[in-house]
C-alpha cells in the first residue's frame, strides 16, 4: 500500500525544502503528478495505520503553516 500526499504551501509558512525535510525524516519521498510525495508502505495497512501517520504528519508540520491531503491506496 502506498499513502499520497499532497500539500499547500503558504507565502506565510516555512520554506518547501524545510516541509519537504520534514516530511523525509517520516519517510515520505519527493514525487511528480497529481501528489506531491508518496509514502511506501511496503505492506497492507490498516486504517488505524493511517491514522497514526496522519498523526505524525500532524506533529511534524505543526506551525509550518501548511495544509495537507493524504490518500491511503
Amino acid at each position: 500500500m502506498e499513502t499520497y500526499l499532497r500539500v499547500t504551501f503558504s507565502s506565510e509558512g516555512i520554506p518547501p525544502s524545510e516541509v519537504a525535510e520534514r516530511l523525509r525524516t517520516l519517510g515520505f519521498k519527493p514525487t511528480q503528478g497529481n501528489y506531491d510525495f508518496i509514502y511506501d508502505w511496503k505492506r497492507s495497512v490498516s486504517l488505524d495505520d493511517a491514522m497514526d501517520l496522519s498523526v505524525q504528519l500532524t506533529s511534524a508540520l505543526k506551525g509550518a503553516r501548511v495544509l495537507f491531503e493524504s490518500e491511503t491506496v
